[in-house]
Formats: structure tokens, C-alpha cells, sequence
């Protein structure tokens, strides 16, 4: 009897002792940040859950829970990411980079170390996902989503089949005024290089400059270099070709039907957005709140099933309807992930390199990027000999 009654004293000491351990961890997360102060979160433009369609809106709930407001901005490309925190002004306690600019933000001592005490939601971050080429300690960030990089395709438009559709496509004269480009270089450059068999990482000036070649025959091709306004484009028939993320294809194609999607045999990027807190912010108890907060599997799989994009927990794909987490859109089998390629973090010459090769393309430019300063010189010192001349005959 007395035995009985010990392992029943027993097992309410454990349970309690687990409680207040629970209850005490809860009290020292809540204390770690102060509520009724206001973080600054910069991430991609369409790429949370906002409250519209009748979802949920994650930065309401976030305040709601606890206390803490937002504002919330965004950005098109990780370049203008970049500029806008190296530059200062507003002072961001949440970023959104992708991978290989995670890497150059630590490199130029730009983030902020995280404190995994206060991200106890780390813990259902894939171990696939963590320690990253971009971050080997895992001290500077966290995955958000994750995809590859594929083709939307007007089905009325485009008279290829899915299985004839690869990057070529997008120097088919054919298609002239129809096709949509990447706004962005690193994303524009990965598909001649793809396209080419150039490494997405390479090193070798000439890598760059041939594939910058390339995207300036494709140039008069291309109706419009956009990002966002893919959606409005492509959904209104106003384009029959673009490049794009995964995310984006789910739900895009799930709108109209018109619009398939396929990513290319001959390879893809696979990219990693992650959530960084900048060395600048004023909040990071805060941001880590807010980080936490969008690790959760109950948040996160609302979020995602808004996005689109390949959440890195599994147990918010087990969560989400099989049509998603079995759709090789959103997660591609090991067949397509064995030929795809991750961006890495780039010499600064070479980062240089491509932003004037891509300027050059995006302004007509040919040669190197002196050409327009050589033409304009043309010009004047022409211009110089015609009034010259003009004035010898006056005299005369």
C-alpha cells in the first residue's frame, strides 16, 4: 500500500515539476521582449498570409498574441534588399533574404547572431534545412520557404507541349512580345547559365559576360522585365511565357487554367528564403518574438497555404491538404532536386560584373560598360566638327 502511494506522490511531484519548468520557460519567453513597441519587417512582396480571401492574417495574430505591432514593407529582388539596409534609413528588425545574400550579409557583417533560447520553434525546422552552405552554424538565420525556379505557360498561347517546354523556349522568336523576364539579375542570369551549361556560381568574368550576351539576343523578345506583376499579366493573357518561383505556379494555376507550369529537365535553382534580424535593428527581442511566432506549425501552415511555397517543417506539410504536399510543384521529387542548383554568395568583382553587364542589357547596352560614355563623346566631338566646319564657311 505505502508503495502505492509512493509512485502516486511520485508522479504528481513530475508532473507539477514539468509544469512550472513549462510555466516558468513560458514566463521567461514572454518576459524577453517588450509588448507596445512597434518592429519593422521587410520581406518579398505576395508573401504572407494578410487576412484577404477570408485567411488568416499573420501580423494581426502576431499583435494580437502579443502586443507587439507591425510594419510591414516589402521588396522585388534581394539586390534591392541589400541597398536598402546597407544604405540605412529605416531600421529593419525582420529581413527576408535568400540564401546566397544571407551569406553576403554575414560576410559584410550586416546580421545579427540569433539567440535560439528565445526561437524555441527552431525545433521543427528539418534537420535538411539547417546548417546551410549560406549559414554552416546556423547563426544568423532561419528558413522560411523554400522552391525551385520554372516556367508558366499559357496553354491558348503556347502550342509546345509540357514535355517540349525547356529554357529555350524563351528565345523562341515565335513567341516575340509575348515573353516575361526576371527583373532581377541573379535570377535572369541562372537561366542562360542553365541554359548554356555555365555554372550558377561561377567565378570565370567570362562565364558572365558570354551568358549577358545571351539575355541581350533574348532582349527584343521580352515584352517586360517584371516581378509581381506576373500575376496580372500572365493571368489576363497578356503574356504567353514567364519565368517564375514554384510558389507563385500553385496558385496561379489554381486560378486559371489556362496557365500550366513545368520546370525545365536540364536543371533549376533551388532557393532558400530565411528570416534574418539586421545588426541595425532597435527591436531584436522582439524580432526574435516575431520569428518564433512564424515557426509555429499553426501559424506557419496558414501562411503557407496562402503563399503557396514549400514550407522547411515537416509537420506543417503533413498538415496541409494532399493536393498541396503531393504536388510536384510544390515539392519536387529527388529526381528534379538532384538537378537543381543553390546560389551561393559571389566575389565582389564578380557581383560588380554582372550589376553593370545587367544595367547594359536592361538599357540596350553593348560592349563593355564604357560604351554609352564612348558613343556620347562620338556624338559631341561630331557635333564640335559640324559647327566647326559650318563656321570655316561662314568665314570664307
Amino acid at each position: 500500500m505505502k508503495n502505492i502511494l509512493k509512485k502516486k506522490l511520485i508522479l504528481i511531484f513530475t508532473v507539477l515539476l514539468f509544469f512550472i519548468s513549462g510555466l516558468i520557460c513560458f514566463i521567461l519567453y514572454k518576459n524577453s521582449y517588450k509588448s507596445e513597441v512597434t518592429i519593422n519587417v521587410y520581406n518579398w512582396g505576395e508573401y504572407i498570409s494578410d487576412g484577404s480571401d477570408g485567411n488568416l492574417n499573420v501580423n494581426e495574430e502576431f499583435t494580437k498574441r502579443t502586443g507587439i505591432r507591425v510594419n510591414y514593407s516589402t521588396f522585388q529582388s534581394n539586390e534591392a534588399l541589400f541597398a536598402k539596409i546597407q544604405n540605412g534609413g529605416t531600421k529593419y528588425d525582420v529581413i527576408i533574404p535568400s540564401d546566397y545574400m544571407v551569406s553576403k550579409m554575414i560576410e559584410q557583417n550586416m546580421l545579427q547572431k540569433l539567440n535560439f533560447e528565445q526561437i524555441p520553434n527552431f525545433s521543427y525546422i528539418n534537420s535538411s534545412f539547417r546548417n546551410p552552405e549560406y549559414d554552416p552554424y546556423n547563426e544568423y538565420s532561419i528558413p522560411y520557404t523554400w522552391g525551385t525556379v520554372g516556367i508558366f505557360y499559357n496553354k491558348k498561347m503556347v502550342s509546345e507541349s509540357e514535355e517540349q517546354i525547356n529554357w529555350n523556349i524563351l528565345w523562341n522568336k515565335k513567341y516575340s512580345g509575348k515573353i516575361l523576364m526576371f527583373d532581377n539579375p541573379r535570377d535572369a542570369f541562372a537561366i542562360s547559365q542553365i541554359r548554356l551549361g555555365i555554372p550558377l556560381n561561377s567565378k570565370n568574368k567570362q562565364d558572365w559576360i558570354r551568358a549577358s550576351e545571351d539575355l541581350r539576343l533574348q532582349k527584343p523578345l521580352v515584352q517586360a522585365y517584371v516581378m509581381d506583376q506576373i500575376f496580372d499579366k500572365m493571368g489576363n493573357g497578356e503574356a504567353a511565357l514567364a519565368p517564375y518561383y514554384t510558389g507563385d505556379a500553385a496558385i496561379l494555376t489554381q486560378r486559371n487554367s489556362d496557365i500550366g507550369f513545368v520546370i525545365p529537365k536540364e536543371g533549376s535553382n533551388k532557393f532558400v528564403d530565411a528570416m534574418c534580424i539586421p545588426k541595425s535593428s532597435e527591436h531584436p527581442n522582439e524580432a526574435m518574438a516575431y520569428i518564433n511566432f512564424m515557426c509555429d506549425p499553426e501559424i506557419a501552415v496558414e501562411n503557407i497555404k496562402y503563399i503557396g511555397y514549400s514550407s522547411p517543417e515537416s509537420e506543417v506539410k503533413n498538415r496541409l491538404d494532399p493536393k498541396i504536399s503531393n504536388n510536384k510543384i510544390c515539392y519536387p521529387d529527388n529526381e528534379t532536386l538532384k538537378n537543381t542548383q543553390v546560389f551561393t554568395s559571389l566575389p565582389d568583382e564578380i557581383t560588380s560584373l554582372i550589376d553593370t553587364l545587367w544595367i547594359n542589357i536592361k538599357t540596350g547596352e553593348h560592349g563593355n560598360p564604357f560604351g554609352l560614355i564612348i558613343v556620347l563623346i562620338g556624338f559631341i566631338l561630331v557635333y564640335l566638327a559640324i559647327i566647326f566646319i559650318k563656321k570655316r564657311k561662314l568665314k570664307d
